[in-house]
């Protein structure tokens, strides 16, 4: 083997791994929001999360990937550990799907059919394919497709390669001494992890050792054990990935070094006794690209026999390694190890900005009754709420601009920038609760009583903002479609009672019942009152225009607007409700 042969070697191996990482990437970007339904059947379920991790981990080919997605779901509080240890033990097992892929590089026939089955017969096609969807379609998942075929090109490709350049190594008697070492189980197991742990890909290491399969001089006997060594150098990402994070995060990435250290060691034992004691012939026997594949999912498959029924003794473990240690938990609200999987980053934003809205109308609603009944506990609980829609608006906008900035589908990104729009609203609906608090404080500081007249209009106008907040928050976290129509003509009839009070006011100054001072006051009362029904009617009408497809800013609205029965049906209902 010269140095042309090792050149061609590493070529051959960054095309591999290129083509693998291009692949998950874009089977996991073209999954898109499935991935959200299969994350909703991430049960305590054994079975239920089992089925969960291979379907997962089947779809973006990479058991690492899926374990870091499981960590950052348990750092963000949307899975628990329990549900967790289920899907890792999964994903062992859905990663052995990418071995099989592998395998037909090795298929032999002189049957034309049969033929066709083998990459290099038809990888050009799937590569031409793929650059005609990528280069020439706009639409974002024929692209993502595109690439799907590109990357699976370019990894056979790859292998091939790699085959071809380490063919040579046959020959090399140093080659074969070093694979006479691995029979060494303990030396393979080792070999194995060390592999895995600096490319971070089980599959990948898989990959490597089928391509030097193709030289005939690696039995099974050193296959195997190596095998098992990869399970457990693919645990060094997910150890990676829980740095920073809170405990029962660390406890998911434990879970997956525990699971593949116990079955990785119980298995290597059984092997060295069966070896041992039988010593049987195949274990001598060059090892193929299919006997890979079924080697890795033989064991895969064994150690999840071996450990799903222990999964409560794995739990318990981690739990004594990892110890409480009775500190709060950092704010992990939002978790940026989600980011690799878009859609459930997206899923989480909503949790967040639901939690949001909930603290923002809670606050407009405390701060309406604070006008009739001040206390200094409630001022302090609205100012606390405002407080946190503040953060929660942070927090949410760098990472909701952060996810546009990646590669996420068209309708992902329509949802960012429809939430963006929305928590910018629900923001300034917490900032006109504390402006109503201050109102209300300067009443007291200033010994001013509003009439009883205009009390009783204020009551009317704040039961209509109570009804419009509801609405708006009903719209938003449960997507109704319905409570967000009934907010425009709402919306109209509180901009009708805000100039009748504010006309009525002004016969009261006239008549002497009401003094400056007091006006002053009431006029900011009025303002920000309708100012958050303008950020409801918002809300509301970027709901119904995300829901009709489009981005401009109350283009629905308009049109049901000119939906003449409709809306003067709803408009006259709420004057009838809310005359004064």
């Amino acid at each position: 083997m010269d140095i042309f042969s090792i050149l061609t070697l590493i070529g051959g191996l960054s095309l591999f791994l290129f083509g693998m990482n291009i692949m998950g990437q874009s089977l996991e970007q073209r999954a898109g929001g499935k991935l959200r339904s299969l994350l909703g059947k991430m049960t305590s379920n054994k079975i239920a999360g089992l089925l969960t991790g291979i379907g997962v981990t089947a779809v973006i080919q990479s058991s690492s990937a899926t374990t870091v997605m499981v960590v950052g779901f348990v750092n963000s509080g949307l899975m628990t550990l329990s549900q967790a240890i289920n899907v890792i033990m999964g994903a062992n097992i859905g990663t052995t799907v990418t071995a099989w892929v592998l395998s037909l590089a090795g298929i032999d026939s002189s049957n034309i059919f049969i033929s066709l089955l083998k990459p290099s017969s038809f990888t050009p096609v799937l590569a031409l394919i793929g650059i005609i969807l990528y280069m020439f379609c706009k639409d974002t998942k024929k692209k993502d497709t595109g690439m799907i075929f590109l990357g699976f090109a370019t990894l056979m490709f790859g292998m091939e390669t790699m085959s071809e350049a380490v063919s040579g190594l046959k020959d090399v008697p140093q080659f074969t001494k070093l694979f006479i070492m691995f029979k060494n189980p303990f030396l393979g197991l080792l070999a194995g992890a060390v592999l895995t742990a600096i490319i971070q890909s089980s599959s990948a290491s898989v990959g490597i050792l089928q391509a030097l399969a193709v030289t005939g001089q690696i039995s099974y006997g050193a296959a195997i054990p190596i095998i098992m060594g990869q399970n457990i150098g693919t645990c060094v990402t997910a150890m990676l990935s829980s740095v920073g994070a809170n405990k029962n995060a660390k406890r998911a990435a434990m879970v997956h070094l525990g699971f593949n250290v116990i079955g990785s060691s119980v298995w290597i034992i059984a092997f060295c006794i069966f070896k041992s004691i039988f010593n049987p012939v195949f274990l001598d026997e060059s090892v193929s690209l299919a006997g890979i594949a079924v080697s890795h999912s033989a064991f895969n498959v064994l150690c999840t026999a071996l450990m799903l029924p222990l999964s409560g003794m794995l739990e318990k473990l981690v739990c004594t390694i990892v110890k409480d240690d009775n500190q709060p938990e950092n704010d992990a609200e939002l978790d940026y190890r989600l980011l690799a999987t878009p859609p459930i980053a997206l899923k989480r934003c909503y949790e967040v900005a639901f939690d949001m809205a909930r603290y923002a109308v809670n606050a407009l609603k405390d701060s309406i009754i604070s006008i009739s009944t001040y206390s200094p506990e409630l001022a302090e609980k609205i100012r606390e709420a405002e407080d946190k829609t503040d953060h929660y608006e942070d927090i949410l906008g760098t990472y909701l601009v952060k996810l546009s900035s990646m590669h996420i589908s068209e309708e992902d990104s329509n949802e960012a920038a429809k939430l963006l729009k929305i928590i910018g609203d629900f923001e300034r609906i917490s900032d006109h609760a504390v402006n109503l608090v201050e109102s209300s404080e300067e009443l007291i500081e200033k010994n001013i009583s509003l009439s009883e007249n205009a009390s009783a209009e204020l009551s009317v106008l704040f039961s209509a903002e109570n009804e419009i907040l509801q609405l708006c928050l009903d719209s938003f976290i449960n997507n109704d479609l319905h409570s967000a129509a009934l907010v425009e003509p709402l919306e109209q009839v509180i901009d009708g009672l805000k100039e009748k009070l504010r006309t009525n006011h002004i016969l009261r100054l006239q008549q002497g019942q009401c003094g400056i001072e007091a006006g002053f006051i009431w006029s900011d009362l009025l303002t920000n009152l309708e100012r958050v029904s303008d950020h409801c009617s918002n809300i509301a009408g970027c709901m119904i225009d995300m829901s009709a497809g489009n981005l401009n800013l109350h283009e629905s609205l308009r049109t049901f607007r000119n939906d003449t029965n409709e809306y003067t049906k709803q408009f006259n209902s709420y004057s009838k409700k809310y005359s004064l």
